[in-house]
């Protein structure tokens, strides 16, 4: 999953690209007047995080050309940013007064929007700059111009920096407003114009171009499929591999019951849109047991454009909207989804998207499944999320973002960092599991989804046993957001200081089914052999999974609540650690030194058996360095929905 911000590109399922800020209970910390090291004039205010870690001294190739292109979004703060903050957290705390006290778009506009005044003064500060106001907004305002009207609005140099073998150019100080706009102007992006890209948590996802199969033999459900000639592993024969857990399975597994999400909304938000995904889904729908959609069940809110459609692959974002919409409804079949698609992976078109959503309150509950990894956040983008998310939660709506799909992203980066924004504390990070479900839908147990692959050899034996780390739920502890007060004596210090001094954000909140070995099976429009376009079907998993998974449990639990909004949901989700509401999932839910594992076959080419095909061994339970023990955990939060839990709602 990755995400991506104003020059930023984010990605589906998977990693996320996105910016946050470290703050505190929400506040925006932003710097006091004072003269800028640029040589400029003096009586600025600071907007910290302007300048990125990447534009060192050591990779300064001078100066930018004055004539150079930039285009910048200039976030408006508002009347009060911190009563915002406060707000939000109070109306989500069920401990608070203000508990569920939620307010109108319209109201949070009147209480916290930007005034008239504030925008026409902002306004009029970068046209004197000799900026172009390209857009307003009642969130921010945009501009284009060149880079020395640019370093004379924001006092600031622009010089080139070698960034990943690229040059970009940069601010070489922190970028700054005038004094006299310190509560208006929120930050602004754009001044650096490296690409970050958000990507989509999916698992082993398949472009939509090409066609992707599993190959068999499959179990039809955990365990029910053995090949004895197989060798053994920790001391018994794994199953094969399910052919894809449906609705009707994961709804027995979460305790749906009879809870079918009547009368809620979900908006799904991914990047661009699947030109075929009212028949994949109706299709998908009827092939595998899950009601037919009502007439507008299913809607879409779209850009009029698409940008950075290479950048971005374009195509390979239908597979995550098609997985997002089919999970929602396989959990919550009565749901009304509106996806509203970016019109790119980049972190302003994101943002666009979620703030249609909150402008016009279009659901309680918004999946998201697409992010990047913590180290390319920049504190500038996370402060127009983190506003988002704050008027979300002042307004019933509750955000949930897969929180990766690289364990402790080691393996991928070098470094041990979580994924962004499930980073931040204004959202609902999930992380993911490995699921069994018995004969009759009978729920058996769950892991912490993380993978070792071993490779069946010539000679019948597992190459390299266990195998390397192939992929796991994201998690860890955050470098740059301090502990919500929510998990404050829950999170185990261990974790919560594991980077040294303060206690920090821990990732995940809660989990659900993300491991491919025993995901979902999701059906989609494909490019079939000989070019021909055709439905098909196949398993996936990915915390891209885990996200839409959640989103239709809480469809669920809202409806058991009476249609009452849940909003952000992290304080009611800590407040019911530790009881029946949870599976308490762990890296050994048959016992201590009972390891698991899955067998699958899959075709060489991902299509068919003409180049054959390859036999592996797919152990359960082994993220990277996360562990999913008793408790908390940094693989699957205090766990995943129990019997109890959408029932725990009921007023």
């Amino acid at each position: 999953m990755r995400s991506s911000r104003t020059r930023s590109l984010r990605a589906r399922a998977g990693l996320a690209w996105a910016a946050t800020l470290p703050l505190v209970a929400g506040a925006l910390a932003l710097g006091a007047p004072a003269a800028d090291a640029a040589g400029h004039d003096g009586g600025r205010h600071a907007l910290q995080g302007t300048k990125p870690l990447w534009a060192t001294r050591q990779a300064d190739q001078g100066a930018t050309s004055a004539s150079a292109d930039v285009t910048a979004r200039v976030y408006l703060a508002g009347r009060d940013a911190k009563g915002l903050a406060d707000y939000a957290a109070a109306v989500s705390d069920p401990h608070s007064a203000a508990y569920g006290k939620y307010l109108s778009a319209a109201q949070v506009r009147a209480r916290y929007g930007a005034t008239r005044d504030q925008i026409t003064k902002v306004t009029d500060w970068l046209k004197k700059s000799g900026l172009t106001v390209t857009g307003t907004t009642n969130r921010y305002v945009t501009v284009k111009g060149d880079a020395g009207n640019a370093e004379r609005a924001f006092a600031t140099d622009l010089h080139n920096y070698r960034k990943s073998g690229h040059t970009y150019h940069a601010p070489s100080t922190t970028a700054s407003a005038p004094a006299s706009l310190a509560g208006a102007v929120l930050t602004v992006t754009g001044l650096d114009n490296a690409p970050r890209l958000a990507k989509h948590h999916s698992s082993e996802l398949p472009p939509p171009e090409g066609v992707f199969r599993n190959s068999g033999p499959f179990s039809s459900y955990y365990g029910s499929k053995t090949d004895k000639k197989l060798p053994s592993a920790y001391g018994s024969k794994a199953p094969y591999a399910i052919k894809g857990y449906t609705g009707k399975q994961l709804r027995a597994a979460y305790g749906a019951k009879k809870w079918t999400g009547k009368h809620v909304t979900v908006a799904i938000t991914d990047a661009y849109a699947s030109p075929t995904i009212a028949q994949d889904a109706g299709t998908y729908a009827a092939r595998n047991g899950d009601s037919r959609y009502r007439h507008g069940q299913l809607s879409q809110v779209l850009p009029k454009d698409y940008t950075h459609i290479e950048e971005c692959g374009a195509a390979g974002w239908y597979g995550e909207e098609t997985l997002d919409v089919e999970a929602v409804h396989a959990v919550a079949p009565d749901s009304d989804i509106v996806y509203v698609g970016g019109a790119s992976c980049m972190d302003d078109d994101l943002l666009d998207s979620l703030g249609k959503i909150v402008d016009g309150h279009l659901a309680d509950i918004v999946s998201n499944s697409w992010g990047d990894i913590e180290a390319n956040e920049t504190p500038d983008v996370a402060a127009a999320y983190d506003q988002l998310f704050q008027q979300g939660a002042v307004q019933g709506i509750g955000f949930y973002f897969s929180s990766g799909d690289n364990g402790d992203e080691v393996a991928n980066t070098g470094t041990k960092q979580v994924d962004t924004p499930a980073n931040s504390a204004w959202v609902t990070a999930v992380g993911g599991t490995s699921l069994a479900v018995g004969k009759h839908d009978s729920y058996q147990w769950e892991t912490g989804w993380g993978t070792l692959k071993a490779a069946l050899s010539k000679d019948n034996n597992w190459t390299g046993f266990p195998g390397a780390f192939n992929g796991g739920a994201g998690g860890g502890t955050s470098k740059t957001i301090a502990q919500p007060f929510y998990q404050r004596g829950i999170v185990p210090d261990g974790l919560a200081k594991a980077n040294g001094g303060g206690a920090m954000r821990s990732v995940p909140d809660i989990a659900a089914v993300a491991d491919p070995n025993t995901g979902f099976l999701v059906g989609q429009t494909q490019t079939l052999a000989g070019g021909k376009l055709g439905y098909d079907e196949y398993r996936i998993g990915g915390t891209s999974l885990a996200a839409p998974v959640i989103a239709g449990v809480q469809a669920l639990a809202q409806q058991a609540r009476h249609g009452v909004a849940i909003g952000f949901a992290n304080p009611g989700i800590y407040q019911r650690y530790g009881t029946a509401a949870y599976h308490d999932v762990t890296d050994h839910p048959l016992g201590a030194g009972r390891d698991l594992a899955v067998v699958r076959v899959d075709y060489v080419n991902g299509a068919d058996g003409s180049k054959g095909t390859t036999t592996s061994l797919r152990s359960l339970g082994k993220d990277s360095s996360l562990h999913a023990g008793v408790g908390y955990d940094d693989v699957t939060g205090v766990g995943s929905p129990g019997t109890g839990y959408v029932s725990s709602y009921r007023p």
